[in-house]
């Protein structure tokens, strides 16, 4: 049977096909998608775990029991999973586990657009790309037989292109791995220095063993046609290749690392001039060069930013690319903003009406940067609000603690804020953290986490108490809010500035989006009492606008949470059933 899919949904075919039986990972774009298309199936084992680390750690713990196991994470998630990466390169497998990696080139939704292949070569890992879903599916069987194989964890890579696209995909039925003798073996599952020695000489011999297999295996395929142009390429830069130059010979590589010699210079000799086409950075045309493999012309056609398409690999050959058909008109630019009724809004206002300096941390409420609330002026990774913010403190002295907050969402704050915070109590420090508790994971759809008191198959689990997390990280003064009660959230976060110790200050209200949040009646704006002042504009409303000279409420996005009601000193903001009166 043949089922379109997208290439996430593909991945988790795949796992369920090959029978992969543990799965565990964190939400991040564009890798979300796999786990919770994996968790429908009710013969694989799948969670949420705190953060990357957690999860890559649980899922070589399955594999050291026997079974095939994932994790799946984005690029960035690959950072914090390093330390457990490196290792598993050196203890090897018992059952396959794949380690499932999806970079963001563009940056569509990440605070950069690092290289994934990298960590491959770093930890020495065979690391596979697939091109299309059919190949998301086909891949994690090979990197499956590849892991156990070669006792080796695989890296599985995608991108924002195929984890979001879809095309066919011909399924077949799950083939039930039987759970693997575990045997004790100090020497190969205990990295002390003594051991680890013998084990890296063991990795050596596998990454040659490797590269004799990059040479034959099926993951890497030549397409001879035109002589003239041949194009070395991988994962979603195919599909372009494809299209871009539908005549041109090309040598898929399926097997990024390590990659092959031999097959690449025999493929180089049948053509007249060979390109290299990637995206970021130049892994593959380094590995031609550095093997004296003549190469045509790579990264300084195509660059080392963004994404590659179609029209932009034509155009760096010099091809000529036919204008894009227009709208006919102006399209409106659709910058991120919050949406309406986002309980972060009113904390926000606060925030820069307040002058502070936040530290601000990775969630949807980073978007409380953006004009007109610009409440925000750092971000850097996963939990850096508030190490950084006491690191910030300490370099200033004890003033800057009273005109200075860090932000972080209750799902990061699980992830990798909770080390930070006992930093700042263990040192002594004086810094107030705001957790912006909306009671999901916002940012990457939706997710549960440890604090709302359901798994990822929405099973009923003990929900963590962040007040208790806190407390038990030794700061006294814990504060709970509702972030749309203006004038108590203002005066909670003057006093918790105030104090001469560490504070919480939970500012608590559910994410407008979720199912069970019910909405009051959309507002309206009495136009015979507004004096156009645009106080209600200063909170970012995209719901509120300024037309024809007047302010006015589209009530198709008004969730009437009434925080511009809050803002308004004349009353001029009531219920459409009122205004309409």
């Amino acid at each position: 049977m043949k089922q379109l899919m997208l290439g996430n949904q593909a991945v988790a075919r795949g796992l369920y096909e090959a029978g992969c039986r543990v799965v565990s990972s964190y939400p991040g774009t564009p890798s979300t998608e796999i786990s919770e298309f994996v968790s429908t199936y009710e013969e694989v084992y799948a969670e949420w775990a705190p953060n990357e680390k957690v999860a890559c750690e649980v899922a070589l713990g399955a594999s050291f029991g026997g079974a095939r196991s994932f994790c799946a994470m984005k690029h960035v998630g690959l950072n914090v999973a390093a330390d457990p990466l490196f290792t598993a390169s050196y203890t090897g497998v018992n059952g396959g586990f794949i380690i499932g990696v999806a970079d963001d080139q563009g940056m569509h939704s990440s605070q950069n657009e690092q290289d994934s292949r990298h960590y491959a070569v770093s930890a020495k890992l065979p690391l596979v790309e697939p091109a299309d879903s059919q190949e998301c599916v086909d891949y994690v069987k090979a990197a499956y037989e590849i892991s156990e194989t070669y006792d080796t964890p695989v890296i599985f890579r995608t991108c924002t292109r195929v984890a979001h696209s879809q095309s066919i995909v011909e399924l077949s039925e799950r083939m039930e791995r039987p759970l693997k003798t575990y045997e004790k073996n100090p020497k190969k599952y205990v990295m002390m220095p003594g051991n680890a020695i013998g084990r890296h000489v063991f990795v050596e011999e596998r990454m040659r063993r490797l590269a004799e297999f990059a040479e034959t295996t099926p993951l890497n395929r030549v397409e001879m046609n035109d002589p003239k142009i041949g194009i070395v390429t991988a994962g979603i830069c195919y599909q372009y290749v494809k299209e871009a130059f539908p005549d041109a010979s090309i040598l898929k590589l399926g097997l990024i690392n390590p990659l092959p010699v031999k097959l690449i210079a025999d493929f180089a000799a049948k053509v007249e001039k060979l390109y290299v086409v990637e995206e970021l950075d130049p892994v593959i045309e380094t590995h031609l060069r550095v093997h004296n493999i003549p190469v045509a012309g790579g990264k300084e056609l195509t660059g080392l930013l963004g994404e590659l398409s179609q029209r932009k690999v034509a155009a760096a050959f010099g091809k000529a690319v036919p204008a894009p058909e227009g709208f006919g008109e102006p399209v409106p630019v659709r910058p991120p903003v919050l949406c309406p009724g986002c309980p972060h809004r009113g904390l926000f206002y606060t925030l820069g009406k307040l002058k502070v300096m936040v530290s601000g941390d990775i969630g949807c409420y980073t978007l409380g940067a953006m004009p007109p609330l610009g409440a925000m002026d750092t971000t850097i990774c996963m939990g850096a609000s508030i190490s950084g913010l006491h690191g910030f403190n300490t370099a200033r002295g004890g003033d800057s603690a009273e005109k200075s907050v860090a932000v972080i969402g209750d799902s990061t704050f699980m992830h990798s804020g909770i080390t930070g915070l006992i930093d700042i109590t263990y040192n002594r420090g004086n810094s107030t953290v705001i957790v912006l508790d909306n009671s999901i994971t916002g940012m990457t759809g939706h997710q549960q986490n440890p604090t709302t008191g359901l798994t990822l198959k929405n099973q009923p689990t003990p929900q963590v108490s962040i007040e208790k997390i806190c407390e038990a990280a030794g700061v006294k003064r814990i504060r709970v809010v509702d972030p749309n009660e203006l004038q108590e959230l203002e005066a909670v976060i003057k006093e918790e500035l105030a104090a001469d110790e560490p504070s919480v200050i939970i500012a608590r209200r559910p994410c407008a989006l979720l199912k069970y949040v019910k909405h009051n009646p959309p507002l309206a704006i009495d136009q015979d009492k507004c004096k156009n002042c645009k106080m209600c504009m200063k909170i970012g409303c995209p719901a509120i606008s300024a037309t024809s000279g007047k302010v006015v409420i589209d009530d198709t996005l008004c969730v009437g949470c009434d925080l511009c009601k809050k803002m308004c000193g004349f009353g001029a903001i009531k219920s459409t059933a009122e205004v309409a009166k």
